[in-house]
């Protein structure tokens, strides 16, 4: 397979670990698609950011979690070519205590994370089967692995992700496509600064910092390329040594 032809998609393209991904896959060879959902601008400008390094991309938006508007944009990639790298890093936390957790919390986070997962990866499918080579990596959380107070409904979505991704690389190893997931543990982007303190990383992570967005993106390019044809059904930390 030639990387320099290979199109990627990056849900929730325009936010720390996203970006990084999409400046990664960019600087790689691949066609991205920055996909965002509100924050358009900060996709164009990541755009902006790999065609200035002599990348490919274009920016995309719709709101994964409204079926027919995945499907549409979905169907108009698709007219220009298939896209063969698929990264499902799009998720929100809407963070209680679970008897404090209202339904609006717990669906919205599920709505995003799983319902969205089909809604993209679903119709992506069949053209990759057809062209017998796919990379699919899902964004996980150390959250789904060991847990953390305040975020059941984070987890759930998230291990959700992680059962699909063994289920879904089952059904089509056969066909020249991997599907795994990367479990970042406390990573320095907006919204891992906001949970934990300095101190708080030295007492969580045997490494005693947190990871970097750059940290992330070099293994999902790793599990994009060719090379890691035979990785497949994994769910991979990126934790600085965290248990799980």
């Amino acid at each position: 397979m030639n990387q320099e032809a290979t199109r990627a998609l990056v849900t929730g393209g325009s936010g720390g670990i996203g970006a990084a991904i999409c400046r990664r896959l960019g600087s790689t060879g691949h066609f991205v698609y920055v996909h965002a959902h509100r924050r358009i601008a900060a996709a164009a400008a990541i755009v902006e950011d790999i065609v200035a390094a002599g990348g490919r991309a274009a920016a995309v938006q719709f709101d994964l979690t409204d079926a027919a508007a995945t499907r549409a944009a979905v169907e108009t990639m698709l007219e220009e070519g298939t896209v063969q790298v698929l990264v499902n890093n799009a998720g929100i936390h809407d963070d209680a205590v679970f008897p404090g957790m209202s339904p609006a919390q717990w669906h919205r986070v599920i709505d995003l994370s799983v319902n969205g997962f089909y809604n993209v990866t679903q119709p992506l499918i069949l053209p990759m089967i057809r062209t017998r080579f796919g990379r699919i990596i899902n964004l996980s959380s150390v959250a789904a692995l060991i847990g953390n107070r305040g975020q059941v409904n984070y987890a759930a979505a998230k291990g959700a992700l992680n059962a699909a991704t063994k289920a879904l690389s089952l059904e089509v190893a056969s066909r020249g496509i991997t599907v795994n997931a990367v479990a970042p543990g406390i990573i320095a982007t907006g919204m891992g600064d906001a949970a934990f303190d300095e101190a708080a990383i030295a007492d969580i992570v045997p490494m005693k910092r947190a990871g970097t967005a750059e940290e992330v993106a070099s293994l999902v390019s790793y599990l994009a390329s060719p090379e890691a044809a035979y990785i497949t059904g994994q769910i991979i930390s990126v934790n600085g040594g965290m248990m799980g």
